[in-house]
């Protein structure tokens, strides 16, 4: 586990469709808007997206995605938190990389295109996210089939790591995400959520994003995903008192106050 205080990564999603914040921060001005907000609560990565990655959403073309997120990029370059982009296509990768991204946020663990393990094993410098991930979409949860379900995504992160280092990327450039909400019921969300440790013991830092998310809702009986802030703060307090490397968040402020009560109480 990491020694350092559990990071707030911020979502900044470019999108007409996503199920928590889709259209909000559509345009460049408003997206901008929002970043100088995260920014000022002190966020410390900002994950700027294109294509929503919802249950069931269809894909957007390539072309539309990097219309959306490189200016975005190109613009938080000089207002100070590290950038990351929230993509799978190696394409879409490249251009925000040279935009002045330094992590690739990468929902299906390289999986969705060949080409991405060699595109970051060629730029030492970045960190890359690989999420646990069994499909597209709007296939995702029909996937959602485990006998033991943290032994099956621990195994299936440990061969996406294999296959990574193959690749040439390097060890200290990698990131594990358990994918919580794709391809998972609630039941097995939570299964995760109680066995973070054994993930942990894959070596790895470890990205966990439950912001907001419908297992949340199912839980508190809230159908608004804006509803569901007070359920995700409870476990940002959990998982930072987990150490884990970052929490990945639609708000910031509160999630960075419930990381600094679980320190405390470390202490």
């Amino acid at each position: 586990m990491q020694d350092q205080s559990t990071l707030v990564m911020g979502i900044l999603n470019v999108t007409p469709d996503s199920f928590a914040d889709g259209g909000r921060h559509f345009s460049l001005e408003d997206a901008l808007i929002r970043a100088r907000e995260m920014i000022v609560e002190g966020v410390d990565i900002i994950d700027v997206g294109g294509e929503s990655t919802r249950p069931g959403a269809e894909r957007t073309s390539v072309e539309e995605e990097l219309s959306r997120v490189i200016p975005v990029i190109s613009e938080l370059r000089a207002l100070g938190p590290l950038v990351s982009i929230d993509t799978m296509r190696s394409e879409v990768a490249h251009a925000a990389i040279t935009a002045g991204a330094v992590i690739v946020n990468d929902v299906s663990g390289g999986l969705a295109d060949a080409k991405m393990a060699k595109l970051i094993a060629s730029n030492s410098a970045v960190q890359y996210v690989a999420m646990h991930w069994r499909g597209q979409s709007r296939e995702m949860q029909s996937l959602a089939t485990y006998k033991d379900v943290v032994r099956e995504v621990k195994d299936e992160l440990e061969e996406r790591t294999i296959d990574l280092l193959k690749a040439g990327v390097d060890p200290e450039q990698i990131i594990l995400d358990p994918g919580i909400g794709f391809a998972k019921t609630s039941a097995h969300n939570w299964e995760i959520l109680r066995n973070i440790d054994r993930l942990q013991l894959l070596g790895y830092p470890l990205l966990v994003g439950v912001s907001r998310k419908r297992f949340l809702g199912e839980l508190t009986n809230t159908s608004a995903p804006d509803d569901r802030e007070a359920a995700t703060i409870a476990l940002t307090t959990e998982l930072a008192r987990q150490k884990v490397w970052a929490v990945r968040t639609h708000s910031v402020k509160a999630q960075k106050d419930a990381i600094l009560v679980a320190n405390e109480l470390e202490l």
